[in-house]
């Protein structure tokens, strides 16, 4: 749908970015349009999966999840089996915020959150005893200088 959003859905999606818990009134008024064109718009974007759901984004830190890890893998299966049991793993545990396969010398990267170390070492524990990987290692976020859901639209 990329190439059908006008420059109104993309204040749209700006303003839904920062805030999607914005009345639909607020809306139209921040997006200079009537409540009913602005409603229309945004059930357009929805259905056409460009919103794919609307959160709270909460403090890690208030909610005891104050430890961010990166998590790199490298596996020497590559095949269907192992794949799809990594893929189920990923799934099953709350902790992996994000997952990606990678190119270059990296199969995956991790984005966990935890308590602490020790939570962590739990998390490793677990994942190294459901799926077999060659290697794992873990890099703890110091600083966030900057994290965002928001995509530069």
């Amino acid at each position: 749908m990329t190439s059908n959003i006008d420059e109104i859905d993309r204040r749209i999606l700006n303003v839904l970015q920062l805030d999607s818990s914005l009345s639909v009134d607020a809306l139209a008024d921040q997006v200079h349009l009537s409540r009913n064109a602005c409603w229309r718009r945004v059930k357009a974007l929805e259905s056409a999966g460009v919103i794919r759901g609307r959160v709270a984004l909460l403090d890690p830190d208030a909610v005891g999840l104050g430890l961010a890890v990166f998590v790199m893998v490298r596996t020497n299966r590559h095949d269907p089996d192992w794949l799809a049991n990594f893929k189920a793993a990923v799934q099953q545990f709350p902790e992996i915020q994000g997952a990606h396969r990678m190119s270059g010398d990296l199969d995956y990267v991790l984005r966990v959150r935890v308590r602490d170390v020790g939570d962590y070492d739990r998390f490793y524990q677990r994942l190294i005893a459901r799926v077999e990987l060659a290697d794992v290692s873990a890099s703890f976020v110091m600083e966030d200088l900057k994290d965002t859901t928001a995509l530069p639209i």
